[in-house]
Protein backbone atom coordinates (compact mmCIF):
# COMPACT_ATOMS: atom_id res chain seq x y z
CA UNK A 1 0.00 0.00 0.00
CA UNK A 2 1.38 3.36 -1.03
CA UNK A 3 -0.14 6.62 0.86
CA UNK A 4 0.97 10.58 0.41
CA UNK A 5 -0.06 12.76 3.28
CA UNK A 6 0.74 16.50 3.66
CA UNK A 7 0.40 18.14 7.08
CA UNK A 8 -0.33 21.68 7.58
CA UNK A 9 0.97 22.22 11.09
CA UNK A 10 -1.41 24.25 13.31
CA UNK A 11 -4.38 23.02 11.15
CA UNK A 12 -4.18 19.00 10.56
CA UNK A 13 -3.72 16.83 13.55
CA UNK A 14 0.06 15.33 13.06
CA UNK A 15 -0.09 11.11 14.69
CA UNK A 16 2.97 10.91 16.90
CA UNK A 17 3.38 7.31 16.07
CA UNK A 18 2.98 4.81 12.60
CA UNK A 19 4.04 1.83 11.77
CA UNK A 20 4.67 0.56 8.13
CA UNK A 21 4.05 -3.02 7.86
CA UNK A 22 5.05 -5.04 4.89
CA UNK A 23 6.33 -3.66 1.65
CA UNK A 24 4.07 -0.41 2.55
CA UNK A 25 4.88 2.81 1.53
CA UNK A 26 4.75 6.56 3.11
CA UNK A 27 5.10 9.68 1.32
CA UNK A 28 4.86 12.20 4.46
CA UNK A 29 5.24 16.07 4.02
CA UNK A 30 5.20 18.26 7.17
CA UNK A 31 5.05 22.42 6.86
CA UNK A 32 5.49 24.66 9.31
CA UNK A 33 4.00 27.92 8.06
CA UNK A 34 5.30 31.71 9.57
CA UNK A 35 3.28 32.10 13.11
CA UNK A 36 3.09 28.15 13.89
CA UNK A 37 5.40 27.36 17.12
CA UNK A 38 5.33 24.19 18.58
CA UNK A 39 6.96 20.93 19.42
CA UNK A 40 5.97 17.97 16.65
CA UNK A 41 7.06 15.01 17.75
CA UNK A 42 7.00 11.86 15.19
CA UNK A 43 8.15 8.43 16.27
CA UNK A 44 7.60 5.66 12.97
CA UNK A 45 8.17 2.15 13.09
CA UNK A 46 9.20 -0.02 9.82
CA UNK A 47 8.36 -3.05 11.58
CA UNK A 48 8.25 -5.50 8.22
CA UNK A 49 10.10 -6.05 5.51
CA UNK A 50 10.16 -3.73 2.58
CA UNK A 51 8.82 -0.90 4.43
CA UNK A 52 9.50 2.63 2.93
CA UNK A 53 9.22 5.70 4.38
CA UNK A 54 10.01 9.30 2.42
CA UNK A 55 9.57 11.84 5.11
CA UNK A 56 10.02 15.44 4.37
CA UNK A 57 9.30 19.11 5.80
CA UNK A 58 9.48 22.78 5.32
CA UNK A 59 9.26 25.33 7.99
CA UNK A 60 9.35 29.17 7.88
CA UNK A 61 9.88 31.07 11.28
CA UNK A 62 10.27 34.78 10.47
CA UNK A 63 9.19 36.75 13.67
CA UNK A 64 9.77 35.39 17.69
CA UNK A 65 8.37 31.50 16.80
CA UNK A 66 10.14 28.79 18.85
CA UNK A 67 9.60 25.37 16.85
CA UNK A 68 11.12 21.83 17.40
CA UNK A 69 10.71 18.70 15.76
CA UNK A 70 11.99 15.30 17.03
CA UNK A 71 11.77 12.58 14.82
CA UNK A 72 12.54 8.98 15.48
CA UNK A 73 12.50 6.33 12.72
CA UNK A 74 13.11 2.73 13.54
CA UNK A 75 13.99 0.22 11.58
CA UNK A 76 12.98 -2.62 12.88
CA UNK A 77 13.05 -5.35 9.89
CA UNK A 78 15.54 -6.04 7.45
CA UNK A 79 14.99 -4.48 3.82
CA UNK A 80 13.73 -1.11 4.95
CA UNK A 81 14.16 2.28 3.73
CA UNK A 82 13.68 5.64 5.05
CA UNK A 83 14.75 9.07 3.70
CA UNK A 84 14.38 12.47 5.61
CA UNK A 85 14.95 16.13 4.20
CA UNK A 86 13.73 18.83 6.85
CA UNK A 87 14.39 22.62 4.66
CA UNK A 88 14.00 25.76 6.46
CA UNK A 89 14.27 29.76 6.90
CA UNK A 90 14.23 31.08 9.65
CA UNK A 91 14.67 34.74 10.33
CA UNK A 92 13.31 37.16 13.30
CA UNK A 93 13.99 36.27 16.65
CA UNK A 94 12.74 32.79 15.96
CA UNK A 95 14.09 29.32 17.01
CA UNK A 96 13.67 26.88 15.42
CA UNK A 97 15.55 22.79 16.27
CA UNK A 98 15.56 19.32 14.48
CA UNK A 99 16.26 16.03 16.66
CA UNK A 100 16.32 13.04 14.90
CA UNK A 101 17.39 9.47 15.33
CA UNK A 102 17.51 6.79 13.12
CA UNK A 103 17.34 3.42 15.17
CA UNK A 104 19.03 0.36 13.09
CA UNK A 105 17.97 -3.13 14.90
CA UNK A 106 20.39 -5.49 15.03
CA UNK A 107 18.97 -7.66 12.46
CA UNK A 108 17.73 -5.47 10.49
CA UNK A 109 19.88 -5.83 7.63
CA UNK A 110 20.44 -4.51 4.51
CA UNK A 111 19.06 -1.15 6.04
CA UNK A 112 19.04 1.90 3.68
CA UNK A 113 18.33 4.89 5.54
CA UNK A 114 18.98 8.95 5.31
CA UNK A 115 18.46 12.48 6.99
CA UNK A 116 19.06 15.76 6.06
CA UNK A 117 18.53 18.91 7.81
CA UNK A 118 19.22 22.45 6.29
CA UNK A 119 18.29 25.77 7.45
CA UNK A 120 18.92 28.85 6.17
CA UNK A 121 19.14 32.15 8.62
CA UNK A 122 18.00 35.43 7.28
CA UNK A 123 19.59 37.61 10.67
CA UNK A 124 22.26 37.41 13.37
CA UNK A 125 19.20 36.87 15.80
CA UNK A 126 17.93 33.96 14.02
CA UNK A 127 18.71 30.57 15.72
CA UNK A 128 18.40 27.09 14.34
CA UNK A 129 20.06 23.63 16.30
CA UNK A 130 20.25 20.49 14.56
CA UNK A 131 21.37 16.90 15.99
CA UNK A 132 20.82 14.41 13.28
CA UNK A 133 21.86 10.69 14.66
CA UNK A 134 22.31 7.43 14.04
CA UNK A 135 21.85 4.48 16.29
CA UNK A 136 23.05 1.77 13.95
CA UNK A 137 23.30 -2.08 15.71
CA UNK A 138 23.18 -3.89 12.19
CA UNK A 139 26.20 -4.16 9.87
CA UNK A 140 24.74 -4.60 6.15
CA UNK A 141 23.59 -0.91 5.98
CA UNK A 142 23.86 2.68 4.21
CA UNK A 143 22.86 4.87 6.38
CA UNK A 144 24.13 8.55 6.38
CA UNK A 145 23.33 12.27 8.10
CA UNK A 146 23.64 15.61 7.89
CA UNK A 147 23.01 19.11 8.73
CA UNK A 148 23.81 22.59 7.50
CA UNK A 149 22.86 25.96 8.36
CA UNK A 150 24.23 29.37 6.76
CA UNK A 151 22.86 32.40 4.87
CA UNK A 152 21.59 32.95 1.22
CA UNK A 153 24.56 33.22 -0.96
CA UNK A 154 25.48 36.97 -1.61
CA UNK A 155 27.09 36.56 -5.12
CA UNK A 156 23.88 34.44 -6.56
CA UNK A 157 22.08 37.73 -5.37
CA UNK A 158 24.22 39.82 -6.85
CA UNK A 159 24.12 37.85 -10.20
CA UNK A 160 20.79 38.09 -10.35
CA UNK A 161 20.58 41.77 -9.71
CA UNK A 162 23.19 42.37 -12.48
CA UNK A 163 20.52 40.79 -15.28
CA UNK A 164 17.97 43.35 -13.50
CA UNK A 165 16.34 42.12 -11.26
CA UNK A 166 15.25 43.59 -8.46
CA UNK A 167 16.82 42.99 -4.96
CA UNK A 168 13.31 41.64 -3.19
CA UNK A 169 12.64 40.11 -6.04
CA UNK A 170 16.11 37.98 -6.38
CA UNK A 171 15.91 37.59 -2.51
CA UNK A 172 12.39 35.57 -2.97
CA UNK A 173 13.84 33.60 -5.68
CA UNK A 174 16.47 32.08 -3.55
CA UNK A 175 14.43 31.27 -0.99
CA UNK A 176 11.97 29.38 -3.22
CA UNK A 177 14.75 27.51 -4.76
CA UNK A 178 15.93 26.68 -1.29
CA UNK A 179 12.59 25.07 -0.23
CA UNK A 180 11.47 23.84 -3.96
CA UNK A 181 12.45 20.17 -3.21
CA UNK A 182 9.74 20.20 -0.29
CA UNK A 183 7.45 22.69 -2.51
CA UNK A 184 7.26 20.13 -4.91
CA UNK A 185 5.30 17.72 -3.03
CA UNK A 186 2.92 19.70 -2.19
CA UNK A 187 -0.49 20.46 -3.46
CA UNK A 188 -0.25 23.91 -5.41
CA UNK A 189 -2.62 25.43 -2.72
CA UNK A 190 -0.40 25.10 -0.04
CA UNK A 191 3.06 25.91 -2.55
CA UNK A 192 0.82 29.04 -3.74
CA UNK A 193 0.72 29.72 0.26
CA UNK A 194 4.68 28.92 1.14
CA UNK A 195 5.41 31.08 -2.00
CA UNK A 196 3.60 34.12 -0.77
CA UNK A 197 4.54 34.21 2.86
CA UNK A 198 8.44 34.10 1.59
CA UNK A 199 7.69 37.42 -0.09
Amino acid sequence: MDSKKVYILGRDAVPAFLRLGKDESLEMTLVALPGFSGNISLEVDLAEEGARLDLAGAYLCTGQEQLSFNILVRHNSGNCESSQLFKGIVGGKAKASFDGLIYVAPYAQRTKARQENHSILLNDSARVEAKPQLEIYADDVECSHGATSGSLNAEERFYMQSRGIPKEEALHLQKLAFLAPVLARVPEKIADEINESLS
